[in-house]
């Protein structure tokens, strides 16, 4: 089913991803050979860009593209630019997807399948069949409370409303105003994922692998993690206010 919702855009977000690019592409197209990659490229400095670069020059089918961006301005905006490229073009399908290995392509025709009857399909580390790899505890734990927070703090049914390997509609992307989105990281895809519950589209989940990544070493971070705390906290307050203000004016 996942042929009938082509053309498909990959957003692969890069900084210093020298030794996993070129196997996270070759990855992508054995498992979906006429998806296309966008390497979204943040400047970095060990020449992540000037290889895809050379994997674009060498693709004579031409699914292979890269923006080069100045400066390193965190993932969300390196997916936004992404997504405005896709959008401008004939991709009826985006997908985010990062290029450090932990997101497996080989999951990505299931998650393109669960899109037949969705607008977004997330691939879920904590739904039944879904697990992780080589993370610490540490690290565990603190994805999964932030995914519990989440859920809590506004009302969403999603498990890993976190999970950053995804596939959207472009009439979702469309509707909800990718634009204005200034959130990063974890905060990213929570931003995203509610803004498309919110919407009144459908979201589901698809059973991943997600694995800790072997080169290179993580983009997280404390500010990363205090943001997404203090937004969806923000967000659950206002959410709860307008629960409030519904129920008085009901009973007016």
């Amino acid at each position: 089913m996942a042929d009938q919702l082509e053309p498909v855009l990959v957003v692969i977000p890069t900084y210093n991803e020298r030794d996993n690019i070129e196997s996270i592409i070759a990855r992508l197209h054995a498992a979906l050979p006429k998806a296309h990659a966008l390497v979204v490229d943040d400047g970095s400095p060990d020449g992540t860009g000037d290889i895809a670069d050379e994997l674009a020059k060498n693709d004579a089918d031409g699914r292979i593209h890269v923006m080069h961006r100045t400066e390193k301005n965190g993932l969300g905006a390196a997916y936004v630019a992404g997504f405005r490229w896709g959008l401008d073009r004939d991709y009826a399908v985006l997908v985010e997807m990062d290029a450090d290995g932990s997101h497996a392509p080989e999951d990505l025709p299931r998650i393109l399948d669960a899109l037949t009857d969705a607008d977004l399909a997330i691939g879920s580390r904590y739904v039944p069949g879904g697990k992780v790899v080589n993370w610490p505890k540490h690290r565990y734990f603190l994805s999964w409370g932030a995914n519990v927070y989440s859920r809590v703090a506004l009302g969403a049914k999603v498990k890993d409303i976190t999970g950053g390997f995804r596939a959207y509609r472009r009439a979702a992307l469309e509707k909800i105003r990718v634009d204005n989105v200034a959130s990063q990281g974890y905060c990213f895809q929570i931003d995203l994922g509610w803004r498309t519950i919110e919407a009144g589209f459908t979201v589901v989940e698809v059973p991943i692998t997600f694995t800790e990544r072997v080169h290179g070493q993580s983009k997280m971070s404390g500010d990363i993690i205090r943001e997404a705390l203090l937004r969806v906290t923000k967000w659950g307050l206002r959410r709860r206010g307008t629960q409030v203000r519904q129920l008085f004016k009901g009973r007016g």
